[in-house]
């Protein structure tokens, strides 16, 4: 499986597009290019059962899994929805991302 380019990155606010957490945002703790996913904090929550190690006790905990980076999309807060972003160059030769339809800068 080859890695996809990726639209977003580590602390980005993003809006889930597809799949039973459609429509709900959150930010981005972690990519997975291998997998072609992203960990979203607080988003696609699946239950693990811990074995008890030493004076701790078994338990089931919650933690987020894995979606997929095609069903993500950056999140503009001036548009306040989810949208597609270009890159600018400004004139001191730094690379910025902006909304394609407002033009608002996405910062993490």
């Amino acid at each position: 499986m080859q890695a996809m380019k990726s639209h977003v990155s580590k602390g980005d606010t993003v809006m889930v597009v597809a799949g039973k957490e459609k429509n709900k945002t959150g930010k981005v703790l972690k990519l997975l290019p291998k997998k072609n996913g992203v960990i979203v904090e607080g988003l696609n929550l699946v239950k693990r059962h811990v074995k008890a190690r030493g004076n701790e006790a078994g338990a089931i905990k919650e933690k987020e899994a894995a979606i997929h980076i095609s069903n993500v999309m950056p999140y503009c807060p001036k548009c306040a929805k989810p949208v597609r972003t270009k890159i600018t160059v400004l004139e001191n030769g730094e690379k910025q991302r902006n909304c394609v339809k407002c033009g608002a800068s996405i910062e993490k």
